[in-house]
């Protein structure tokens, strides 16, 4: 049972890598910055999800009220906004 057990962990944490968030091109990052500009926010580290959502996520952007993890969905329409 152990050695189900670590090879299930192994076969999870592959997995998990495999699905690793990728950076968006410029034309993504573009239409990110209007949705960002249009909430009060600037900056953060912007990725774009490789699982089928194809969901942008925006970590710690700066907005006029805090911190913010912002997640978008393909059509760049929010879809959380989360304060850090």
């Amino acid at each position: 049972m152990k050695l189900f057990l670590t090879a299930f962990a192994a076969a999870l944490a592959s997995s998990t890598f495999a699905l690793a968030d990728t950076p968006v091109t410029p034309a993504e990052a573009e239409k990110i910055k209007v949705v960002l500009e249009g909430l009060g926010c600037t900056g953060g580290k912007m990725e774009k999800e490789t699982e089928a959502s194809g969901y942008f996520e925006v970590d710690d952007a700066k907005c006029r009220d805090g911190q913010y993890d912002i997640k978008l969905d393909k059509d760049f329409k929010l879809i959380a906004m989360i304060r850090d």
